[in-house]
């Protein structure tokens, strides 16, 4: 079983930052394509960003890009995702996700192309 945990979330003003933060599945980190999604009341879980194994391929949603960076260590077998300039309507709890993958440049922005999901960390962003 593969175990995902996020951590970093927590109560923000509109305009702040947040740095979210995944420890992924030990020594095989780097064999999997992550990604974050997003879920917020009464909504479908969506995708916020997607990093390749070796880090070189990111895709973004729109409604972060500019604001979010996603990121990775493999030698500390961590994910990143680094929010800044913060809104209300980014307010939801933040899922990592774990696909293992072959090619080093896969990224995946479908939620169904997943295997693996943390439990989620709550953001909530106040006006």
């Amino acid at each position: 079983q593969v175990q995902l945990i996020e951590s970093g979330g927590g109560l923000v003003q509109a305009g702040g930052s947040l740095r979210l933060s995944c420890a992924g599945p030990g020594r095989t980190f780097s064999s999997y394509a992550m990604g974050w999604f997003r879920q917020a009341p009464e909504k479908e879980r969506e995708f916020v960003a997607a990093i390749s194994r070796s880090g070189g391929r990111i895709d973004y949603a729109d409604s972060v890009k500019g604001r979010f960076t996603i990121s990775r260590d493999n030698v500390r077998n961590t994910l990143y995702l680094q929010m800044n300039g913060l809104k209300p309507e980014d307010t939801a709890v933040y899922y990592c996700a774990a696909d293992k993958v072959w090619n080093m440049a896969t990224t995946r922005a479908r939620a169904d192309e997943y295997d693996h999901w943390g439990q989620g960390t709550q953001v909530t962003v106040s006006s």
